[in-house]
């Protein structure tokens, strides 16, 4: 992965406080082409740095520290790239981190829609302010959702401050939005249960997807001393799936693939 920070200028757009302006995003990161991230789509998924969460098992510690040693990506070069990509990549996938945090997030994604691709959010719906802009701009037409927890355990998790509420009110914008959209959970050994998996489902009441994702001992961890606890097996989460089959309108499992 090719990453950087930009703050150039890309051309009129309005951020996520509502304002007008040159705003550009803080790329650090490009994958030029995936088939796994934006379903049906191949894409090419755009990193951003910064996130207001620190779960522990986190795989993208650089991202989520906006570590310096990342390299720089203008947005202009991402621009560029993605217009040369024109007829050959369906869609664009903007992940990090959490990409809500960018006020140059919305500019970004009304610079690429015109271009021809489909674009797909991923975050963990702590902003649900820019998430609705979002939408009511028609911005996006895909979003992944991570609930990681249930809400008496949300701060547990992710080691933050985060209110269970924001949460809340992500999902049910969401679900009364005509979107596309999956909501997906990180099955992590020792910290999420197969109970705490049950009540994401109740809390959810019926989405439109729920994955249940394979966790997988990345390389490095936000924590580190979370490389060390084993895999998910996907046996476990397809025995989940079955459990919780009956609360959600469909669940899926997504199985790491090394």
């Amino acid at each position: 992965m090719t990453g950087g920070f930009s703050r150039a200028s890309g051309g009129d757009g309005e951020n996520d406080l509502g304002g007008r302006g040159p705003t550009a995003i803080s790329a650090r990161g490009l994958q030029k082409l995936t088939l796994l991230d934006f379903p049906g789509m191949v894409c090419a998924t755009v990193f951003l740095a910064g996130c207001n969460l620190r779960c522990p098992y986190c795989h993208n510690p650089d991202l989520v520290l906006g570590s310096p040693d990342l390299p720089c990506i203008p947005e202009e070069e991402l621009l560029r790239f993605l217009e040369s990509r024109r007829g050959f990549t369906d869609g664009v996938c903007v992940s990090g981190g959490e990409p809500t945090l960018d006020p140059g997030l919305p500019g970004f994604l009304a610079r690429v829609r015109p271009l021809g691709f489909k674009t797909k959010l991923d975050t963990n719906g702590t902003r649900p302010d820019v998430l609705r802009r979002l939408l009511e701009r028609g911005l996006v037409d895909y979003i992944a959702m991570d609930v990681k927890a249930p809400p008496d355990k949300y701060r547990r998790v992710t080691r933050s401050r985060v209110d269970p509420g924001t949460i809340e009110e992500s999902i049910r914008l969401l679900q009364q939005s005509a979107i596309d959209h999956e909501f997906r959970t990180t099955v992590v050994p020792g910290l999420v249960s197969a109970n705490d998996v049950e009540e994401v489902a109740r809390w959810l009441q019926g989405p439109q997807r729920y994955v249940l994702q394979q966790y997988w001992p990345p390389g490095k961890t936000l924590d580190q001393s979370w490389k060390k606890p084993p895999p998910c097996p996907h046996s476990h989460l397809e025995r989940l799936a079955r459990r919780i089959a009956h609360l959600v309108a469909r669940v899926e499992v997504r199985q790491h693939i090394l």
